[in-house]
């Protein structure tokens, strides 16, 4: 058996790990890479293997830095079965399609820019895929039900577990079949995990047995706030921003999962005394449609979140929560000087509406932008969690005269301590373990962990590009 770690290795972006063993080959995640000013190129070379072997996909959530290549992959040709959890494809056939129109308007703006700076021949601007490239590509999605058994293959057995990360994310635990010969060995790949105690979704299953591990590492040197910490934190941040300076409290969040998460916990407050009655605008069409499909989905929550649902619903006087329907109405907000939440994407700032919303806000010492997840090296995001005094948006210098609120507690990665808790209930090491999706000083601080803490001797960090043939089991 061997492993190849085309993304999601020594970084946090463009995860996909092919497994190669008895006559099979797969793929784990098909990831985009996001931030910086390689991933372009990045992306254009991602797939630069034999596709032609590849027998099947599993995916473990919907997010773009593990799935954002599957268009990508069935341009090149790909026709066999991608497999993932109900609410993934559903979530999928928001976001690729999303994905594809972002490629398109990019392509032709730069071909646009390109034209205008040097005034040659019109060229068309590099492009991962078009809509109907990604429409194609959903056709060979099939869903899977939690916890039921997969045979993708002969050799192959597979259960897609809750990881509580986001809808849809899962755990993969899989065993295959190497030949008489041998025992069949078990894998698993943790995918993104999710921090335990949250609301929305119940908590991550614990896994007990593997002979390989992919574990994530996103927050492998931190630990969060505790909970009730960032509750007080953001109430803070709401009745300063709101009551006393009068100004907007903007917050950039991952359309898919973050959004969901942050208008219950908003509502928490609310609900509890801690924050004064909330105008929450979400500004982001891939957020809206996101929420309908958690909205279909209700089974996968939590009991206290389907409580908090109700209330909300009768109680619209105290927590007024509206989606914006097209453009204008999204330009009509910035002429809102206070009194304003407004959630918009990307999460990480480097796209979509969020960059409008900051150009009006973060020159204003009276708003507050609220940073509430991972910010990849490159990003914007990354940028005004670091300090920066002033940013460019659209071609235009931005002081930043707004106060930045990182606020970690509010991740949707399991932390340290949750990582290390869910590594533990494993009844014996792994023969061999992998610690993936996690830039480099996150990645070794967890491996120190497993091995000086938890006595795990034979633990690597693999880098992208890189092979690891497993001895036989």
């Amino acid at each position: 058996m061997e492993l190849t770690f085309f993304g999601g290795a020594g970084e946090v972006t463009g995860s996909c790990t092919r497994v190669r063993a008895h006559g099979v080959t797969f793929l784990v995640d098909c990831g985009m890479f996001q931030g910086g000013r390689e991933a372009g190129r990045r992306n254009l070379e991602a797939l630069d293997f034999d596709l032609g072997e590849i027998d099947f996909v599993l995916l473990t959530h919907a997010h773009i830095d593990h799935s954002g290549l599957v268009p990508r992959l069935a341009a090149l040709g790909y026709r066999g079965p991608i497999y993932a959890t109900e609410p993934t494809i559903r979530l999928l056939e928001v976001m690729l399609l999303d994905s594809a129109y972002i490629q398109e308007k990019e392509a032709e703006r730069a071909t646009r820019e390109s034209h205008r700076k040097r005034r040659k021949r019109l060229r068309a601007a590099p492009m991962l895929y078009t809509v109907a490239q990604a429409q194609q590509s959903l056709a060979l999605l099939r869903p899977v039900r939690y916890d039921d058994a997969l045979s993708p293959h002969p050799t192959v057995r597979c259960h897609f577990r809750e990881a509580g990360h986001i809808l849809g994310s899962a755990i993969l635990e899989m065993t295959i079949d190497e030949g008489a010969a041998q025992r069949p060995r078990r894998l698993v790949f943790s995918g993104d995990l999710g921090q335990p105690n949250r609301p929305v979704l119940r908590d991550p299953v614990t896994v007990s047995r593997a002979d390989v591990l992919c574990v994530e590492s996103t927050y492998g040197d931190r630990t969060h706030r505790a909970l009730a910490d960032t509750e007080s934190e953001l109430a803070a941040v709401l009745r300063d921003t709101l009551e006393r300076r009068r100004g907007n409290v903007v917050i950039p969040a991952f359309a898919v999962g973050r959004t969901q998460e942050l208008i219950f916990f908003l509502a928490a407050l609310v609900r509890a005394g801690r924050a004064p009655a909330l105008h929450v605008v979400v500004d982001s069409p891939m957020a809206t449609q996101v929420t309908g499909v958690t909205m279909d989905f209700d089974a996968l929550w939590d009991e206290p979140t389907r409580e908090l649902l109700a209330w909300m619903e009768a109680h619209e006087d105290r927590f007024a929560l509206r989606f914006t329907a097209d453009v204008e109405a999204s330009i009509a907000l910035n002429a809102q000087r206070a009194g304003l939440v407004v959630i918009s994407a990307s999460g990480m700032c480097d796209a979509g509406r969020i960059r409008y919303h900051l150009r009006y806000n973060l020159g204003r010492s009276e708003c507050s932008i609220v940073i509430c997840g991972f910010q990849a090296a490159g990003t914007l995001g990354r940028r005004l969690v670091d300090g920066a005094r002033q940013v460019t948006l659209f071609g235009e210098r931005i002081p930043v005269r707004a106060q930045i609120h990182t606020i970690g507690g509010l991740s949707a990665h399991a932390d340290r301590k949750a990582l290390l808790a869910w590594l533990e209930s494993f009844e014996a090491p792994p023969r061999r373990t992998f610690v993936v999706h996690g830039e480099a000083g996150a990645s070794a601080a967890l491996r120190e962990a497993m091995v000086q803490q938890m006595g795990w001797t034979t633990v690597d960090i693999p880098q992208r590009g890189e092979s690891y043939p497993l001895d036989p089991a």
